[in-house]
């Protein structure tokens, strides 16, 4: 069985102010639930007792489940539209997943450090707002992980047009 959690009101809370002081390691379990990812590809995600870190969040209150499944249902590929123009919904779809995978490559790749740009980029409403977020992103993985680990998030998120 599959579960989808997501952050609660007090997750997301958490993560902007630390009231509750979590310690680094379920902190970054926290910021690593974003409603999309699976509990089996958080387990792989966090590395030391996951399953009793994710418990722990959803009984104190940080995160909910947010979907059950049987099997993780297939990827979905969007409908080919006629000629170049893209429907409202599929330019939000791409827009919404362009946000997705670019804070998950953050994530993944900074931790926690990632943070702040992160949830900034997950609150961008619109590609002139997202770009320098992007950059942003692009030169702290520069100054973290090297130029190569930066050029490729570039290449992915940046360089080529999304809108």
């Amino acid at each position: 069985m599959t579960i989808v959690f997501r952050k609660t009101a007090k997750g997301a809370a958490e993560i902007e102010t630390r009231a509750h002081h979590l310690s680094p390691r379920v902190r970054s379990a926290l910021i690593m639930v974003d409603g999309k990812r699976a509990d089996d590809e958080l387990m792989r995600m966090i590395q030391t007792d996951a399953e009793g870190t994710l418990a722990s969040l959803l009984a104190d209150g940080f995160i909910e489940v947010l979907a059950t499944l049987a099997a993780r249902p297939p990827e979905r590929k969007p409908a080919p539209t006629s000629g170049n123009a893209l429907t409202r919904e599929g330019v939000g779809a791409a827009f919404d997943a362009l946000r997705r995978d670019a804070v998950r490559q953050l994530n993944d790749h900074l931790g926690p450090a990632a943070e702040t740009v992160a949830i900034k980029i997950e609150r961008s409403k619109s590609m002139p707002e997202l770009r320098p977020l992007l950059a942003l992103g692009a030169q702290m993985l520069r100054d973290v992980r090297g130029a190569a680990v930066a050029d490729a998030f570039a290449a992915r998120f940046i360089d080529e047009p999304k809108e």
